[in-house]
């Protein structure tokens, strides 16, 4: 499945639903090496990824994420950003902290950096926040202080096993910029998004 895959993107062609799930499927189950998997990747981006792609992507990392449901007064706040872009700081993770402490619930989803310099667990590790989470210890601190940190990769297997190839890659691609921001575990629904490319 993977060769027809990579054959029909490194032909300019666009995936069908299906095939962008079901090959989400497949990385879950072990069914790609590292090697297929970063292929996969750079072959999506130098295409460039439809809207019908990304939204079948974004189906099946949301179907098959762990997920967790905090109960809090209002709708929960997600500041998940694309990736840095312009070598500033990490401005989500900021953002985040000042709108729990404005009284706004905060389920913070991300990841390490990728291509920039610090994404926003390498900043709440040099804070000496623990990151390495279970779900119901995330849901416990958004409802007893009102904001948590939900690394990707322990919530959603694909992003764990794309990580490393995304990082080896040092290139950024839709997983951890595009994919990452649409896929919060808590099903978060308010965002204030960063954008790395407008």
């Amino acid at each position: 499945m993977v060769q027809d895959v990579l054959r029909k993107l490194t032909a300019g062609e666009n995936l069908t639903a299906e095939e962008a799930y079901n090959l989400i499927v497949a990385i879950k189950n072990d069914q790609l090496s590292s090697v297929q998997i970063a292929g996969f990747q750079v072959a999506l981006l130098m295409k460039g990824p439809t809207l019908e792609e990304i939204t079948a992507i974004a189906k099946a990392m949301r179907d098959n994420c762990e997920t967790i449901s905090p109960q809090v007064d209002s709708e929960l706040l997600d500041t998940c950003g694309t990736g840095g872009g312009l070598s500033t700081f990490n401005i989500s993770t900021a953002v985040a902290i000042v709108a729990a402490a404005a009284g706004i619930p905060v389920a913070k989803h991300g990841s390490r950096s990728i291509s920039s310099l610090s994404g926003s667990a390498d900043v709440l590790e040099a804070l000496g926040v623990e990151i390495n989470l279970l779900p119901r210890d995330v849901e416990k601190l958004i409802e007893e202080i009102g904001i948590a940190f939900i690394y990707a990769p322990l919530f959603h297997p694909v992003m764990h096993k794309v990580l490393t190839p995304e990082q080896e890659l040092g290139i950024k691609t839709i997983f951890y910029t595009i994919i990452g921001p649409l896929i919060n575990p808590a099903r978060a629904t308010r965002h204030i998004l960063g954008v790395y490319k407008a």
